[in-house]
């Protein structure tokens, strides 16, 4: 038994050496962070259900653009891209047209993030080098 137990410690002791050693780090998050945090899950949350309004699909479809791409495509936008969303959300007028409008907003992004090379969208669009 002992003789299983030499090789055994010395693998042990060998991983635990091979290991690196991970520190830990913290910070404080402020108040505006947090907020901003809300605010961003809060406007995806909100262009979701906008994006699964059955209006807004025939809009995307009508300017060629697959509504579940566009869903899939909608979830990973920064936080910067979302505040810019979400301004324009703010400035729009309360009735139908504001479902064009954030579809256009949303057509806007898409065009830049591929002017800058960020996606490959759409073919027309070539980036900036």
């Amino acid at each position: 038994m002992s003789k299983l137990f030499r090789p055994l410690a010395w693998l042990l002791s060998l991983l635990l050496a091979m290991t690196p050693v991970l520190t830990a780090q913290a910070a404080m998050v402020g108040t505006d962070t947090l907020l901003n945090n809300a605010s961003s899950e809060q406007t995806r949350a909100s262009l979701q259900h906008l994006l699964d309004q059955q209006s807004a699909q025939q809009q995307l479809s009508a300017m060629g653009v697959d509504p579940a791409w566009a869903k899939e495509r909608a979830s990973r936008l920064t936080d910067a891209e979302l505040a810019r969303i979400n301004q324009g959300i703010d400035q729009m007028n309360a009735g139908g047209d504001s479902v064009l409008g954030i579809l256009l907003l949303i057509f806007i992004i898409f065009i830049i993030t591929d002017a800058i090379g960020a996606t490959d969208i759409f073919p027309f669009v070539h980036p900036v080098r």
